[in-house]
């Protein structure tokens, strides 16, 4: 018996979020090694960069593993990312209602993303 789910195509719109949170993620990556490498090159420098250098380096070589796993997760259509960007979603639309920005253009964008991601997650595995 084998646990191979039957082939599914990922929706267009999964698939650009996907595409755009692996993009970040990879920036994120490389830019959490560069401050890595410019932290133990030039030390005093780098803690004027990102608080101090190497623990603003490991974040966001972390955030950035993160993210890149989220997205891998989005094109495979995991259940687990799919929570994981409904719950990051969420929780930025309402940090922007809290702010009271209930009209701006992230606030609406965000909003639109939620409603998209929970009409697509019968599509999760």
């Amino acid at each position: 018996m084998s646990n191979t789910y039957p082939t599914q195509t990922t929706p267009l719109g999964v698939a650009i979020l996907a595409i755009l949170i692996g993009i970040l993620g990879f920036f994120l990556l490389l830019g959490g090694l560069l401050v890595g490498l410019l932290g133990l090159a030039f030390p005093a420098v780098a803690t004027h960069l990102f608080l101090p250098g190497l623990l603003g380096a490991a974040l966001l070589v972390i955030f950035g593993l993160i993210l890149l796993l989220v997205a891998r997760g989005l094109w495979d259509l995991e259940l687990w990312a799919l929570a994981i960007s409904v719950i990051v979603v969420g929780l930025a639309w309402i940090s922007d209602l809290l702010a009271g920005d209930y009209l701006g253009l992230g606030a609406i964008i965000l909003l639109l993303v939620l409603i998209y991601l929970i009409a697509v997650s019968g599509q999760f595995r």
